[in-house]
């Protein structure tokens, strides 16, 4: 999220949820409000006063699901099931999480790009010089995450740059 303050919202034992920023209750729907808007936010129990920022988000995605139109195929959430316990959990994680980055990245220049392109007297030229411009990246991203499947190559690399 940013380097502001981070917003605290109390859960209470009747499951609501209390916005101590303006003072009333929330729904899951004004937490996803608060993604959208990039605002940093972390919700405590007020009982335990465990962060369970984690569950909740997790309930608006549940709740987004079960809409209109789901993101995930039954398909990829068997997988992410499957890697549940798996050697490979931590990889798939870190690999999903370096997606995500580079792809919001990806999205924030393509839009910025595409504002410039409407003005641009060849349209498909600034799109090809775009996804040009984004293949380092994604190459990066590709080799951090193939890096982290084998950190004992990793190390090597590190090893022999140093000497």
């Amino acid at each position: 999220m940013s380097d502001k303050r981070t917003r605290i919202i109390k859960k209470y034992p009747n499951r609501r949820l209390y916005d101590t920023e303006v003072s009333r209750y929330i729904t899951l729907n004004d937490v996803r409000d608060l993604v959208l808007e990039r605002m940093d936010f972390q919700v405590i129990d007020k009982q335990s006063g465990e962060d369970i920022t984690r569950s909740i988000l997790l309930q608006v995605i549940s709740e987004e699901e079960e809409g209109g139109n789901p993101m995930f195929t039954t398909e990829v959430l068997v997988q992410f099931i499957r890697f549940y316990g798996d050697s490979m959990q931590n990889s798939v994680s870190r690999y999903l999480e370096l997606s995500m980055h580079f792809f919001d990245e990806q999205q924030s220049q393509f839009k910025e790009k595409l504002q410039r392109i409407v003005g641009h007297s060849n349209p498909l030229q600034a799109l090809r010089e775009l996804s040009q411009q984004q293949m380092p990246l994604w190459k990066t991203v590709r080799k951090e995450f193939l890096n982290s499947l084998n950190p004992s190559t990793a190390t090597r690399k590190k090893t022999n740059k140093e000497n």
